[in-house]
C-alpha cells in the first residue's frame, strides 16, 4: 500500500545562523532521522531564519539582550509568517530570551534542555558538567531548568577554565577550525571535574562542541551532544500529528 502525499508532517521553524556551523549540522542531524524514521526519499519539511552570526556575536559580547531579543524576535515573526509549526533554535545560548519570543507568538518551543536532561536522567546521572559560551556556564537560565525538571545538579569550569571554553568556540569551532590542541583543553578540563567535583558526564552545551569532543576521546565520560538529542526531539515532534 503506497503512502498517501504529500506525506503530512509539522514544518521545524529552524532559526539559525548562531552559527552557520551548528545550523548546518542541525539540518543534517534532521534530515537523518527523519529519513532513518520514514526511509525511502522522506526528510523533513523545514524553514530556515539565517541570523548575522556577527550581529549575535556583538549583543552577546556587549551583554545587549534586550538588543538580541529584538533582533531574535525579527526572526522568529519570519518564521512564523512562513507557516513554522514549531521552533528549534541552534544554539544553547540563545535560549536565554527565545521562550518569551516564542510564547509571544504561541510558536510551540522545542527547548533544548529537556531533550538532554532526559537523556541524562535514562542514563541514572544526577551531577554532570556544563560547557558552552560564558553566558550558559555563567548564568543560571540553563542550569535552572535542568535542576527544577530534572533533578540535576550542574557544575561548571572555574573562571580561566570558562574563559578557553568560550575562546575555543569563538575563535576556532564557529568557523570549523578543529585543533587537537583545543580538544586536549577540553579534555583537561573535564577529566579535572570529574576528578575534583563529581562530574558523572558531560553536556556539550554549545551546539558546535560535538565537532571537538567525541565520545572516543573519553569512553569512560558520557557526553551529551545537545544538537543532536535536540533534532531526534523535533523530529518526534514533526511527527505527531
Amino acid at each position: 500500500m503506497s503512502t498517501p502525499r504529500p506525506l503530512r508532517q509539522k514544518t521545524i521553524g529552524i532559526l539559525g545562523g548562531a552559527s552557520n556551523v551548528a545550523t548546518g549540522e542541525y539540518y543534517r542531524f534532521l534530515n537523518d532521522a527523519m529519513n532513518r524514521r520514514l526511509g525511502g526519499w522522506d526528510i523533513a519539511e523545514t524553514l530556515i531564519s539565517g541570523m548575522n552570526f556577527g550581529n549575535i556575536e556583538a549583543f552577546l559580547r556587549a551583554e545587549d539582550w534586550d538588543g538580541l531579543t529584538t533582533y531574535m524576535d525579527g526572526k522568529v515573526a519570519a518564521l512564523v509568517h512562513g507557516g513554522a509549526d514549531v521552533l528549534l533554535c541552534v544554539s544553547n545560548t540563545l535560549h536565554r530570551p527565545l521562550e518569551r519570543i516564542a510564547a509571544a507568538y504561541d510558536l510551540p518551543l522545542i527547548h533544548i534542555a529537556d531533550p538532554t536532561g532526559a537523556a541524562i536522567r535514562e542514563r541514572g546521572l544526577t551531577r554532570v558538567a556544563l560547557f558552552g559560551t560564558r553566558p550558559v556556564m555563567e548564568l543560571d537560565y540553563l542550569k535552572t531548568r535542568y535542576a527544577e525538571r530534572f533533578g540535576l545538579e550542574i557544575v561548571t569550569p572555574n573562571a580561566a577554565e570558562r574563559a578557553e571554553i568560550d575562546r575555543i568556540i569563538f575563535d576556532e569551532l564557529v568557523k570549523s577550525d578543529i585543533r587537537d590542541a583545543s580538544r586536549q583543553t577540553y579534555l583537561d578540563i573535564a577529566r579535572r571535574l570529574v576528578r575534583e567535583e563529581g562530574a558523572q558526564g558531560l553536556i556539550l552545551g554549545c551546539t558546535e562542541i560535538f565537532l571537538l569532543l567525541r565520545p572516543r576521546d573519553a569512553p569512560d565520560l558520557p557526553m551529551f551532544n545537545t544538537a543532536a538529542l535536540h533534532c531526534e526531539a523535533a523530529v518526534a515532534a514533526a511527527l505527531d500529528i
